[in-house]
C-alpha cells in the first residue's frame, strides 16, 4: 500500500515560471493555504520535488 501524503501550499505561485504554476495546478491547487491528501506514488513525488519550495509535505499514517 502506498503512503499517504497530506500537502500544503505555503507560497503563490505568482510571479513564478509557467512550468511550476502548471505544476501545482496538476497536484489539484486551487488556492493559497489549501491542504490535499494524496497517494506517494512516483509521478506525484516527482512534481512535489519540483515545486517543494512552495509547498509543506507531511505523512500521514
Amino acid at each position: 500500500m502506498m503512503k499517504k501524503l497530506l500537502i500544503k501550499q505555503i507560497k503563490s505561485g505568482i510571479g513564478r515560471p509557467l512550468r511550476q504554476k502548471k505544476t501545482l495546478e496538476a497536484l489539484g491547487f486551487k488556492k493559497l493555504h489549501q491542504s490535499l491528501e494524496v497517494e506517494a506514488s512516483p509521478q506525484i513525488l516527482g512534481m512535489i520535488e519540483k515545486v517543494k519550495h512552495l509547498l509543506t509535505v507531511e505523512e500521514i499514517d
